[in-house]
């Protein structure tokens, strides 16, 4: 009793309609990973956005919100790999007997099961021929024809494409690199995620929960762009990062989404992008209350440039979209609706500072005592670049189970194992006759067609050679 439980299991897993069930919940599962908004990819305030607080707890509870690194997830491909494998130990021992000993003489029981036969009638003294005809026939079609000699007989055996009785055997093994590299992604992998402003550069990337992770290398971006369509909508995010390590740069390359940057194992895609609300750049025309020359100047936040040999400008503060309120200005937002900006300008005789606001602030603006008056020109807004960073050290073994697959299903859709026999037999009346049998192991009706042309084929070759007294080409009598 003991010894038939552990036997019943194993045969359990084994059973194709186990691994059917086991398949079709990966299948359900991974498209729920697509449809329900995944951690960390979706950013936290999407998340609480799309779902009720009491439905995002609940998806999280599950596991359903990172579907792929879920421990069940794990656990079921890992059932479904080893039902995998319990169903190729059971049937490889019969499949390799087929394929490694193939079945060359067959018996009476067997011509007449066959469905598809043929038997064409012929004399004493002809057998040689008609068996040397059919040979003919069969090489030329690509069946690579076998004599099969025993005492008291001999016959013909072709076929062709004897390897694809093993194609399911490699599916299995694509199947279970798929899932090995799933596994691994899982248990070992991780995705994190970073931002960076132009020039800026970092060797941490931050999960959307738990500790900074330290990468051995510097991520930096030298720029960042979108490309929108005519109608002003978004049609692509653009970053172009350079890879620092150890202070040199190693690597250079153009991301945008789903072409990432690969380096030492680890992926930077294209996440996201946007403004920061900050100043980039802020070009202001500064004119002498002198009456000399106005001159541009180029100002970044906290940057100070001269504007002559006593004078510089410093732009202090940068607000996006301001209001003025119990005598401070205060940022409404981050986006550019209302902008102004605080320079200080300063004197090195005086030692005295200016407050000099664009556009002025009552109680705020120093303009006029400012020794240059401003006006802006133009501003370059401060962006960010979203970058998802993920190591995935099964991505190799997923890639070599789709070539694999791709390879598999090849074989198993496009190569039809087909036998065929040739035999002279006698009728219960003594007559002798050549019997002609094939079968295939798919593609049953298209074989059927071409049985019966091959047997046709046969009996008009040996029709041909019986009334003109030629036989086959001695290339193949010989086995040339």
């Amino acid at each position: 009793m003991a010894a038939s439980v552990p036997r019943k299991i194993w045969q359990t897993f084994a059973a194709i309609k186990t691994g059917v069930v086991l398949l079709i919940l990966v299948v359900i599962l991974s498209a729920a990973g697509t449809v329900i908004l995944q951690r960390p990819a979706t950013d936290p305030d999407e998340m609480q956005r799309a779902y009720s607080p009491p439905v995002l707890g609940l998806l999280d509870g599950l596991g359903l919100t990172d579907v792929f690194h879920a421990w069940w997830f794990v656990l079921l491909l890992s059932l479904v790999s080893l039902s995998i494998i319990a169903a190729s130990i059971q049937r490889f021992p019969n499949a390799w007997r087929f394929f490694s000993r193939p079945y060359k003489s067959p018996d009476e029981t067997f011509r007449k099961a066959l469905p598809n036969r043929k038997l064409i009638p012929i004399k004493n003294k002809d057998e040689e021929t008609a068996v040397s005809v059919a040979e003919w026939v069969l090489q030329k079609a690509g069946f690579r024809p076998e004599r099969i000699v025993r005492e008291n007989s001999f016959s013909l055996f072709g076929e062709r494409n004897r390897f694809s009785e093993m194609a399911v055997f490699i599916v299995h093994a694509s199947l279970l690199l798929i899932f090995l590299g799933g596994n691994i992604d899982a248990l070992f992998g991780w995705r994190c995620f970073v931002t960076l402003t132009r020039g800026e550069q970092s060797s941490q990337v931050k999960p959307q929960n738990g500790s900074p992770r330290n990468l051995p290398f510097a991520v930096r971006c030298d720029g960042a762009g979108q490309e929108n369509y005519a109608d002003g909508t978004p049609k692509l995010w653009w970053s172009d990062l350079s890879v620092l390590e150890n202070g040199k740069l190693t690597r250079r390359k153009q991301i945008v989404v789903n072409d990432p940057l690969v380096y030492r194992g680890i992926r930077f895609y294209q996440a996201s992008y946007g403004q920061t609300g900050k100043i980039d750049k802020l070009v202001l025309t500064a004119i002498p209350r002198d009456g000399q020359s106005p001159q541009d100047v180029t100002l970044g936040l906290d940057e100070t440039v001269p504007l002559d040999a006593d004078t510089s400008v410093r732009l202090a503060e940068f607000i996006p979209d301001y209001v003025f309120s119990d005598g401070q200005a205060y940022a409404r937002s981050n986006q550019l609706e209302n902008p102004a900006a605080h320079l200080v300008v300063a004197s090195k005789k005086s030692g005295q500072a200016v407050n000099v606001w664009l556009p002025p602030i009552p109680g705020l603006e120093q303009n006029a005592s400012s020794p240059y008056a401003f006006e802006g020109k133009d501003m370059q807004m401060a962006y960010f670049t979203g970058l998802e960073v993920s190591h995935e050290p099964g991505q190799w073994s997923v890639w070599a189970g789709v070539v694999l697959m791709g390879i598999g299903l090849t074989v198993v859709f496009y190569f039809v194992h087909a036998r065929i026999w040739v035999i002279p037999v006698r009728d219960v009346r003594g007559q002798l006759q050549l019997w002609i049998g094939g079968t295939a192991n798919k593609n049953k009706d298209a074989f059927e067609r071409r049985f019966r042309d091959l047997a046709d084929k046969i009996e008009s070759a040996l029709k041909t050679s019986l009334e003109t007294g030629v036989e086959a080409p001695a290339a193949v009598l010989t086995g040339k």
